[in-house]
């Protein structure tokens, strides 16, 4: 197990996830030397497949008003506050 500052996990993004990818090293991110993420690589037949737009779009109940009436509500509420 590695373990990198944030700094150091942004300078070298690259080169960790591949590392990851094809050693299978498990790196523990660190800020002010306290542990914050773990990136480890993903076990082929384990990642949760993604759904498709549309499908997510037609899973979503009908709207009880045009888009733009709720953005001006919403926006008169923020001018009353």
């Amino acid at each position: 197990m590695k373990k990198m500052t944030v700094r150091d996990a942004r300078e070298q993004f690259a080169g960790m996830l591949k590392s990851v990818e094809q050693d299978g090293e498990e790196v523990i991110i660190l800020r002010h030397g306290k542990p914050i993420a773990r990136v480890t690589r993903i076990e082929r037949g384990t990642a949760v497949p993604f759904t498709s737009r549309a499908t997510l779009r037609d899973r979503l109940p009908p709207m009880q008003e045009p888009a733009a009436d709720t953005i001006r509500a919403l926006r008169e509420e923020d001018d009353r506050r």
